[in-house]
């Protein structure tokens, strides 16, 4: 299969703390438009023949939503991850990671996979009462909840709007085992709560770290915490008796990936256990996204690294099987299953998986007392 060519590079600016210029249209809309980056930079109150790193135009706003679903658990049937269910407080996120495989969700709320999925964001005020009513009913069996999976529970809105914070409240008020990724130094903030349930053996925490390269990390990953603070607050957490470990994810060949060792050992001295990689994958619209971002940032080597994810999936630049879009196949997929394992017994590192938890500690909260009341009227 021949490797497509990556997007000619626009001259045009990366807005300042933003990771894509480009807005794609949803893939579900009956018409599609054919943007260029200024026309797209301008959809969001950018001008950018006036874009400069100085410039306060140059950073778009993140707008808010309120997200009224009627439930806030999200069940899967992966034999890919080792959970069946899971909470994302919000819809985006504005760590803006280039390569993250959320992005194209985005599209299923008529919104772009691009610039709208770091800048429109949606929240769930009322995750916390979700939650506590579907722990309460009585036909729930209590099973680890993943938090944070498809986007960061901990980005810089939660700092003020504090809702993956009220649903900790509720796990630990009904003793429910909850396994925690992120990237964000934040999670500091919820250090009583996840060391309560970490005595009972209820809690542990995943710290993605990309890279150690502060310079790759601001262009890869612009509002997340630099690694070395991702690093120290896994020290921290691990301090107060948190269980925590390291996902290399995602791991982006020739990029990231000479980097896998240093990661591993740095996580190790700072209190991880456990480690695990997530090769790179470019569902949907992300194919063309980090294409483009490759060759804006890193154009001498754009063609090479699309090559090498080609040669992980396949001939292709995605493949979504169950068994492979984790970890893909090949020579170099391999090879990067070889070497965590090696270095993971050389640390005394434990392969990543899903700690057993002690679910037999969970107690449903109380039935809403307004129903009840129903019975006395």
């Amino acid at each position: 299969m021949a490797m497509p060519e990556p997007p000619p590079a626009s001259f045009t600016p990366v807005p300042r703390g933003r990771g894509s210029t480009l807005s794609p249209d949803s893939r579900y809309a009956a018409w599609t438009r054919i943007h260029d980056a200024e026309e797209a930079l301008a959809a969001h109150g950018i001008a950018g023949a006036d874009c400069d790193d100085g410039e306060d135009g140059c950073n778009p706003a993140t707008v808010l939503e309120i997200d009224r679903a009627r439930s806030v658990l999200s069940y899967n049937h992966s034999p890919d991850i080792p959970f069946d269910r899971s909470i994302n407080p919000y819809r985006g996120c504005e760590h803006g990671c280039s390569y993250c495989f959320a992005r194209p969700t985005h599209a299923y709320l008529g919104l772009s996979p691009g610039l709208d999925f770091e800048t429109r964001l949606s929240w769930k005020p009322d995750a916390a009462r979700l939650l506590r009513a579907e722990l309460a009913r009585p036909g729930y069996r209590c099973a680890p909840i993943a938090l944070g999976v498809n986007t960061d529970a901990y980005q810089p809105v939660e700092r003020r709007l504090g809702i993956t914070r009220q649903i900790l409240e509720v796990l630990a008020a009904t003793r429910h085992p909850v396994h925690v990724i992120t990237k964000s130094a934040l999670i500091e903030r919820d250090v009583d709560l996840l060391a309560d349930l970490a005595r009972d053996g209820l809690a542990q925490v995943m710290f993605s770290v990309t890279t150690l390269d502060d310079e790759l990390a601001r262009r890869m990953e612009p509002r997340a915490a630099r690694p070395a603070r991702r690093l120290a607050a896994m020290a921290r957490l691990a301090r107060a008796g948190i269980p925590v470990g390291v996902l290399c994810a995602p791991l982006i060949p020739a990029l990231n990936d000479h980097e896998l060792e240093s990661v591993l050992e740095a996580a190790q001295a700072h209190g991880a256990r456990t480690a695990g990689y997530v090769l790179l994958r470019l569902p949907h619209e992300l194919r063309e996204l980090f294409a483009d971002w490759l060759v804006r940032h890193y154009p001498g080597r754009a063609r090479h690294v699309l090559s090498l994810i080609a040669q992980t999936r396949g001939g292709r630049l995605n493949d979504a099987r169950f068994g492979h879009r984790m970890r893909g196949q090949g020579v170099f997929a391999d090879l990067y299953r070889q070497r965590l394992q090696r270095a993971c017994a050389r640390l005394g590192l434990h392969a990543r998986a899903m700690p057993v938890f002690d679910t037999t500690r969970f107690r449903p909260p109380a039935a809403d007392a307004r129903q009840l009341r129903l019975f006395d009227e």
